[in-house]
């Protein structure tokens, strides 16, 4: 639980007054997962219920209405239970607690919600995040209408907050971007443990595993505070990576390959997220450095379009260009038979290589809410016919980037063994990626904890 309670309720009153008059929003917050038999998966609350109370137990909702009143209905004090679960806040506490106006036991939701309802005009609640919520308002509804020979109104409309909250979670203010500083911290500090323990344990002549890495990851993570990994890390030895969502596992990491790790650490709800790819002997070899340096080319050109005005395809866009060259240039796409720079890039041919998009928004998901798109310009559509799938594409100009929203920037390069392909560039995979806050001037990237120049990697894992 956050003692910042006036972060939360300032965004609460944000939140509220976008409902329109008469409105009413209801957020629950995630349920607890069975593991299997007895045993639940560590328990992670819903997003969208933390943003906007700082409260972490299960069992909870937050009824927000248009005049700024915010109502929780959380898990009542239950001795006997919290010996086995843990201290619970309790309705009486939560106003003090959490800033809220009320609170009440969540076994009185099902009592109280149909009486909150009445004669409001609009409902809102987060559209096909919450599996069964829809049903459990109908129900409520129809409570409210049974009283309609009261005078009870039904409200006339049900609206997706997520609209009202994407757009309030896309620009992370002060508070959220000092959590994320930290969390970039402790996750870059965890990739430079596991680089130094791969080169260390090659040297010693041990085996080393994928595992081992991933234990020292695992273990800087908690070391320095965080709750959870943001996401299941990915630790891949030489052509493991060229899987794009492969699992750390078994497999051995060997001297002369190349191992890919993508990982990072949820700290106090918010996501971090880095990518970087390293020699597991730490000695770069002439062909893996060649790819290497390619893919740090790119990223560079793609951090260099990440500024304010900027859309958020261009720093795909800057990416694919400096890729696709690079690919013509060093022999994995062949001049005479994909043509141009340009033909090349019109036809996708680069996809073979470099499969997925650069950026994606971060923040308290690793693969945060908020659209794609600028608000102000859905209706601009154009149409195109994808040269890969043949699938007709519609097009919308990409969202605007502004101070405060935070992205990955993370291109790759994945070499399987294909005729044409130069030999020594088989089973390579190379993945960079660090997490940029848009500034006023261009754009901050708090990951560079961990090196991404070839010879500071270097450097580093001769320690």
């Amino acid at each position: 639980m956050n003692n910042d309670t006036h972060v939360y309720a300032a965004r609460r009153a944000r939140a509220a007054s976008q409902l329109g008059e008469g409105g009413l929003a209801i957020v629950p917050t995630a349920p607890a997962q069975l593991r299997n038999r007895d045993a639940d998966y560590p328990y992670r609350h819903d997003s969208y219920f933390y943003y906007l109370t700082g409260f972490s137990e299960p069992n909870a909702w937050l009824v927000l209405t248009s005049d700024g009143r915010s109502t929780l209905f959380c898990q009542p004090k239950d001795l006997e239970r919290e010996i086995w679960d843990g201290i619970r806040l309790g309705p009486e506490a939560a106003p003090a607690a959490l800033g809220v106006d009320a609170a009440f036991s969540v076994d009185e939701l099902n009592e109280r919600l149909p009486r909150l309802l009445e004669n409001r005009g609009t409902v809102w609640f987060p559209f096909a995040t919450h599996a069964g919520l829809e049903g459990r308002i109908d129900g409520w509804l129809q409570k409210v209408r049974a009283r309609a020979r009261f005078g009870a109104l039904v409200p006339e409309a049900q609206r997706d907050l997520c609209a009202v909250l994407d757009e309030m979670r896309l620009v992370k203010d002060a508070h959220e971007l000092a959590i994320m500083r930290r969390a970039a911290q402790i996750s870059a500090a965890a990739h430079v443990r596991a680089m130094q323990r791969s080169s260390r344990m090659l040297r010693a002549g041990e085996d080393v595993r994928e595992y081992h890495l991933d234990a020292e990851l695992l273990h800087e993570f908690r070391q320095h505070g965080s709750q959870f990994p943001a996401y299941e890390s990915i630790v891949a030895a030489g052509a493991n990576a060229c899987v794009l969502h492969y699992r750390a596992d078994i497999a051995p990491v060997r001297a002369g390959e190349l191992v890919l790790i993508d990982a990072g650490c949820e700290l106090d709800g918010y996501a971090s997220d880095i990518t970087r790819t390293f020699p597991a002997d730490g000695k770069f070899s002439g062909p893996q450095r060649e790819l290497y340096q390619l893919v740090l080319a790119s990223q560079e050109a793609a951090v260099a379009a990440t500024r304010p005005g900027a859309r958020f395809t261009e720093p795909h866009e800057a990416t694919v260009k400096v890729l696709t060259q690079g690919m013509l240039d060093l022999g994995l796409l062949n001049k005479n038979q994909h043509g141009t720079l340009d033909d090349a890039i019109a036809n996708r041919h680069y996809f073979a290589y470099y499969m997925h998009r650069t950026s994606h928004w971060l923040g308290m998901d690793v693969h945060d809410c908020g659209s794609y798109v600028e608000p102000g310009e859905l209706g601009t559509v154009s149409e195109r016919k994808d040269p890969l799938s043949g699938e007709l594409i519609k097009d919308r100009p990409a969202r605007i980037l502004r101070p405060g929203m935070v992205l990955t920037i993370e291109p790759g390069l994945y070499v399987r063994p294909s005729d044409g392909v130069p030999r020594d560039f088989w089973n390579i995979g190379i993945r960079i990626e660090d997490d940029a806050v848009v500034t006023s001037g261009g754009c901050e990237l708090i990951t560079r904890d961990v090196p991404v120049d070839p010879d500071a990697i270097e450097a580093i894992m001769a320690g």
